[in-house]
C-alpha cells in the first residue's frame, strides 16, 4: 500500500469530543464571545489557523470559507471520525479550525473506503498507568492485545472461563488497527505514525496496491485476488521487522491465503464495527456474519448499576473474580478479563477511553464545554467496545497458528516481486490521484477544479 498520508494534525481540541451536542455548545460559546481578545484566546491561534486565516472549504463538507472572525452562523454538522486505534469521536468539520486535515483522505472517503493505520517505527511503551505494572510480559507499542495479567492472588486461583488471562503476543505483531470512518491517526503512544487508504479514488476505485501485485498473486495462488482479500491479508499476518518497520509475508500457499484472508476479514470487521470486511461468505461465526459485533448470549455485556452523574477520571476499576467493570457506582458485567488487559501502545485501551470522557477540560477553555451528566450514548459505545476487544482476544490464538504455519510453508520471495515488474514500486503510485470529478469551494467563496 505505498500511498500515506500523515495523521490529522488539529491544532486546536476543542474542535473534537466524545458526542457532538458539546460542539455545538463549544461554537456557540466562542461566537457569543464579544470582545476580540477573549474569543481569539478561546479560538486557540496556531501558525496555521488564526481567525482572520482565508482557506479551502474542507472536501465533501459544506462549510464555510470565509475568514472566521467573520462568522455568525450555526456550528457544522459534526462528523464521526475513527479517534486512534479504538475509539469513536465527533469532530467539527471546518477546515478554518483544522491546522492540517489532509484534504486528500476527504476526498477518497466514501462508503467503500477503509484505512489502514499503521503506528509509528519506535514508540515508547507507556508507564505509570492506573493498576498496570510495567514488566518483561507487559505489551508495549508492539503488541497490541490483552497483557499477561500482572499479579496472581496468593492462592493461585485466576478468573474462571473468559477471564482467564491469555498468553501474550510475539514480540513481532504488528501493532495495525483498521477504521471505515475517516482516522484522525492519533497514536497513544504519543508518536504518529502513517495512514493508508486501501482506494486512492472514490467508489473503490483504484487500489491502493503496488502496481502489477495483485494480478501475481492471482497467478500464483491459482484464484482471483481482489484489492480487499489482500487487505484482509495483512490484517492477519503484518509483523515489525528489525527496525521497526512493518512487514508483510506473503504465503504461495493457497489454504494458507485462504486461512488469512478469513481471519484478517474478521479482524477488520471487529475493527470497523461492522462496516467494512466480515466473515468469509458462506460461513458463520459465533457472532454471527452481519450486522454490529455481538458476543453469544451469557457473554453479552450488560448494564447492572446505571451509569450516572458526572464521573471522576479515577472512578474505573476492574473486579477480575465477579468480572465486573465499575465506573463510579455503575456496573458492567459480564466483561472479560482480556478485555480489560486490551493495550494498544502501552496503554490499556478502556483507561484510555474513559479518561478520554471523564476528564474534565482546563477552566476558562472551549474544552471544559461538555455535558453535565453520562450521556446514554457513551454507554452504548462502551458496550460495543468492550465486545469488540473480547472478539479481538479470540483471534489471539487462531493468529499465532497461522504465524507458524507461514514460517514452515512456501513464500513468494521480493526478487520474485522484482523479476515480475511489481517491485519497484513507482514514485506516482505513492503520491495521491488526482480527484477530478468535483468541485471544491476555495478561501472567501472561489471555486478550484481538482
Amino acid at each position: 500500500m505505498p500511498w500515506s498520508v500523515a495523521p490529522l494534525r488539529l491544532g486546536r481540541s476543542w474542535v473534537l469530543a466524545a458526542d457532538a451536542a458539546s460542539l455545538a455548545a463549544r461554537w456557540d460559546r466562542l461566537l457569543r464571545t464579544d470582545d476580540e481578545a477573549d474569543r481569539t484566546a478561546l479560538f486557540h491561534p496556531t501558525r496555521a489557523r488564526t481567525p482572520h486565516t482565508a482557506v479551502a472549504q474542507l472536501p465533501g463538507q459544506p462549510g464555510a470559507t470565509t475568514r472566521f472572525a467573520r462568522e455568525r452562523g450555526r456550528c457544522p454538522q459534526p462528523v464521526r471520525i475513527a479517534h486512534g486505534p479504538y475509539d469513536q469521536q465527533w469532530l467539527i468539520p471546518d477546515h478554518r479550525l483544522i491546522d492540517a486535515a489532509r484534504p486528500e483522505l476527504w476526498r477518497v472517503a466514501d462508503e467503500h473506503q477503509v484505512h489502514l493505520l499503521e503506528p509509528a517505527r519506535e514508540a515508547p511503551p507507556r508507564t505509570g498507568q492506573r493498576g498496570t505494572r510495567a514488566g518483561p510480559g507487559a505489551p508495549g507499542p508492539t503488541a497490541p492485545g490483552p497483557a499477561p495479567r500482572p499479579v496472581v492472588p496468593a492462592s493461585g486461583s485466576r478468573p474462571a472461563g473468559s477471564g482467564t488471562p491469555p498468553a501474550g503476543p510475539p514480540p513481532t505483531e504488528a501493532e495495525l488497527s483498521f477504521a471505515a470512518l475517516l482516522p484522525d491517526g492519533h497514536s497513544p503512544a504519543g508518536r504518529p505514525g502513517r495512514i493508508r487508504p486501501l482506494y486512492r479514488r472514490p467508489g473503490a476505485r483504484e487500489p491502493n496496491i503496488a502496481p502489477g501485485l495483485l494480478a501475481h498473486l492471482a497467478r500464483r495462488l491459482g484464484r482471483e485476488v481482489a484489492a480487499d482479500d489482500l487487505f484482509a491479508w495483512i490484517a492477519a499476518v503484518a509483523r515489525r521487522g528489525p527496525e521497526g518497520a512493518t512487514t508483510v509475508p506473503l504465503t504461495a500457499s493457497p489454504d494458507l491465503w485462504e486461512a488469512g484472508v478469513a481471519l484478517g476479514r474478521r479482524r477488520v470487521w471487529l475493527h470497523t464495527r461492522g462496516a467494512r470486511g466480515g466473515p468469509t461468505p458462506g460461513t458463520t461465526g459465533a457472532a454471527g456474519t452481519a450486522g454490529r459485533p455481538r458476543l453469544p448470549g451469557g457473554q453479552r455485556p450488560y448494564v447492572r448499576a446505571a451509569l450516572a452523574g458526572r464521573l471522576a477520571p479515577d472512578a474505573l476499576s476492574y473486579d477480575p473474580e465477579e468480572r465486573v467493570l465499575c465506573l463510579g457506582n455503575g456496573r458492567i458485567s459480564p466483561v472479560a478479563y482480556a478485555a480489560w488487559e486490551y493495550h494498544s501502545g502501552g496503554v490499556r485501551v478502556l483507561e484510555s477511553w474513559f479518561e478520554r470522557r471523564a476528564t474534565p477540560g482546563p477552566a476558562g477553555t472551549l474544552d471544559a464545554v461538555g455535558p453535565r451528566d453520562w450521556p446514554q450514548e457513551w454507554t452504548s459505545d462502551l458496550l460495543e467496545l468492550i465486545t469488540v476487544l473480547t472478539l479481538l482476544a479470540e483471534l489471539r490464538e487462531p493468529a499465532g497458528q497461522l504465524r507458524k504455519e507461514l514460517a514452515d510453508g512456501p513464500l513468494i520471495a521480493a526478487g520474485e516481486l522484482a523479476e515480475a515488474g511489481v517491485l519497484p514500486v513507482p514514485d506516482a503510485a505513492r503520491r495521491p490521484a488526482s480527484v477530478l470529478d468535483h468541485h471544491e469551494e476555495g478561501p472567501e467563496g472561489q471555486f478550484a477544479l481538482l
